[in-house]
Order: structure tokens, then sequence, then C-alpha cells
């Protein structure tokens, strides 16, 4: 089971009817490596660049990656975050990860459940935002993260042609940034 997926959680042992304490034995043994808590991968894995998005895929099932986490996946901007970005719903308990670090973002409605995609990152489907969805977000949230971030994603999004001003307006109107966004929009199509 584990060299068939490259993480491997106890929630996967128990759907296939599997004690769970196998993996601490095997922990023990040397044949699995404890890669965060609930996480388990073979030792020597090869390590992806997103790994850290798996990780906190499988650990917040209702978080979606988002803004400078988000704008790493895209390629889009020279944003390295030393943090994962993550959008959970109000009212939600924030996760308490050792590792990887995580900055929480509330979101709400259709600006939370509108613009997701799954990447597949070490056999794990993680849910990221769009590249329109993620440039609007950088100006609903530009003083928590800077203009100069949301300036720079949309400029280097609309070069890399993986913006449609559609899709950007469209975004725009769900996190109620159209006024802002607007001046903006104009300039970088003239």
């Amino acid at each position: 089971m584990a060299s068939q997926r490259v993480l491997l959680r106890a929630r996967d042992l128990a759907e296939q009817a599997l004690p769970t304490v196998v993996l601490s034995r095997l922990v023990t043994a040397g044949k699995l490596e404890r890669v965060a808590r609930g996480i388990y991968s073979l030792p020597g894995s090869s390590l992806s660049e997103h790994r850290s998005l798996a990780e906190v895929a499988l650990r917040v099932p209702r978080g979606v990656v988002c803004l400078l986490s988000a704008l790493r996946v895209h390629g889009i901007g020279t944003q390295a975050p030393f943090e994962v970005w993550l959008a959970i719903p109000p009212r939600t308990p924030v996760p308490r990860l050792d590792q990887p670090a995580v900055h929480v973002v509330r979101m709400s409605g259709a600006a939370l459940a509108e613009g997701i995609e799954r990447i597949q990152v070490d056999g794990v489907a993680v849910p990221v935002y769009c590249a329109a969805k993620t440039v609007a977000d950088c100006f609903k949230y530009r003083n928590k993260i800077g203009l100069d971030v949301a300036l720079e994603a949309l400029r280097d999004g609309w070069a890399q042609r993986k913006l449609t001003m559609d899709a950007l307006w469209h975004y725009a109107i769900i996190d109620r940034v159209a006024n802002v966004m607007r001046p903006y929009l104009e300039s970088v199509t003239a």
C-alpha cells in the first residue's frame, strides 16, 4: 500500500480493514518513516517541490491552498512563502500543525467555493484556487500581503497568459474587489 501512495495515513489502513498499529511497528522496523503526525512514507522516497501542500491537504481536508502558496503553484510572481497559505471556512478551528507552518485566511460562500482546481502532489489531490481567483484574492487581501504582490501577480499572470480578463472580472465580483481592480486591469490591457 505504501508503494502505491507516497503519503500514507492511518485512515487509509482503516478503510482497508487493516489494524493501524501496523504503522508504528513498520516505523520501528525501519520500513516506514513518520513524515508528520499521522502521515507516513517509505524511507528515502523522493520529495516533490509541493510536498508540504500534500501534507496540509491530508491533515486539513476542508482547507484550500490560496494566495502566496497558490501563486507559487501556478508559477506566477517571485514570492516564495515559508508557510502554506490556506483558506478555511468561518468558525472552523485553526489547524495546529507542527510542520509545515500554516497561515490561515477565512473565506465564506462563493469566495471559498468557486475557482477550486485539484492538482496531484505525491498521489494526493490538493485543492488549489485557479490563477484568476488567486490574483483576485491577492487584491482582496492586499492589506495582508501587500499591494505590490497583487500588482506583480496581475502583471506576471497576464504576461504569461495564465489569466483572461473575463475570469479576472468574474472572481473580482465574487471577492467584491471589482472597483479596486478596475484601474489596474485597464492599465494591464492598455
